[in-house]
């Protein structure tokens, strides 16, 4: 090639027909989880979304997320199809926790080098995700930026956006002393603590086809986070939530007091639940310490609902109608100190 000759974007490392069959091959996706309030569909500006009828005074609520560093494991697995789950369940599943019913998601997408089959798997996911959570995939955007990632690599962030009526806004002030704790199962690590997981499968020299109960390891540590929408919107029709808290990183020592009036303290029995193997395995080849576990890992909890003690077992049966294992793991008591005891 002659340097004086002109240069193209494609060139430069932006292919712009590669962008626009990505397009094309995602809108049936987003198409299959569209709401009624959608105006118009993929490829403006902007996505247009009317606001549900029936609320007196309508609350929105945002939440923004990626999925860390659970991301190199599938770019190394070459398993993309569940990340995109992943990517919004970390989002609606955080904007429940107010009482927010999902309305819509948009993704952001980069790389150095687009790929457009990976790219589909992802957001195939994103759009199952979606449909999942009962939101509508309203728009996103993919960067093609030559030099920002190795070639076979991309990033992923995520936006949603709920609705709640103002009055049922859950900020913990509903929460009492003799409150029950009711854990809802997670479906694994979900999408936290992966860089000490990446460094505990370096210590262990665990490769791809290990196996761990007679399932691939890396199969569990990639399946994705689960989405509590639909369980949670069902669970407030039968009994009274008073608070909400979704044990992300930090696990339930610093998500619970979150969701808790700065009085109360959960106090939890790590025995009211059974811990996945996963993490048994995580804790043995890391030589984690308990008290590192619980600050880093769900340990097998992945929402956690406050409800009036009486109530506790209508939540658990109801729950469990809903497809969820779900547990009493605690109980609310006035703070003396720590936001969260355990019972050891």
């Amino acid at each position: 090639m002659n340097p004086k000759d002109p240069l193209t974007y494609q060139q430069a490392g932006v292919d712009i027909d590669a962008g626009n069959r990505l397009v094309d091959r995602i809108k049936p996706l987003a198409n299959a989880t569209q709401r009624p309030e959608v105006l118009g569909g993929l490829g403006g500006f902007g996505g247009l979304f009317a606001l549900p009828p029936g609320y007196r005074q309508p609350v929105l609520v945002s939440g923004t997320d990626g999925v860390g560093t659970k991301l190199l494991l599938a770019l190394e697995a070459k398993q993309h199809d569940g990340i995109g789950i992943d990517l919004v369940a970390m989002c609606v599943n955080d904007i429940l926790v107010s009482g927010a019913e999902p309305l819509w998601f948009l993704d952001y997408y980069a790389c150095s080098k687009l790929d457009v089959e990976v790219a589909e798997q992802v957001i195939a996911g994103i759009a199952e995700g979606c449909r999942q959570a009962g939101c509508a995939l309203l728009g996103g955007e993919t960067a093609e930026m030559p030099g920002m990632y190795p070639n076979d690599h991309y990033d992923l962030a995520g936006f949603a956006v709920g609705i709640v009526e103002r009055d049922a806004i859950l900020d913990g002030s509903r929460c009492r002393a003799g409150d029950a704790l009711v854990g809802i199962a997670s479906s694994g690590p979900h999408s936290n603590g992966y860089s000490l997981v990446r460094k505990i499968l370096v210590r262990a020299g665990a490769h791809q086809h290990l196996q761990l109960g007679g399932e691939p390891l890396i199969d569990q540590l990639l399946r994705p986070t689960q989405i509590y929408v639909r369980a949670i919107q069902s669970l407030r029709s039968v009994v009274e939530i008073h608070a909400l808290a979704h044990i992300t990183g930090g696990g339930l020592t610093e998500n619970l007091p979150r969701s808790l009036p700065k009085e109360l303290a959960a106090v939890i029995d790590p025995k009211s639940w059974p811990q996945p193997a996963i993490f048994t395995w995580l804790q043995e080849q890391g030589e984690v310490d308990t008290t590192e576990m619980r600050r880093v890992f769900n340990l097998g909890i992945g929402m956690v609902a406050s409800v009036p003690w009486e109530q506790r077992e209508a939540a658990i049966e109801n729950l469990t109608i809903s497809g969820h294992a779900a547990y009493c793991i605690g109980r609310l008591e006035t703070r003396n100190s720590s936001g969260v005891v355990y019972l050891d």
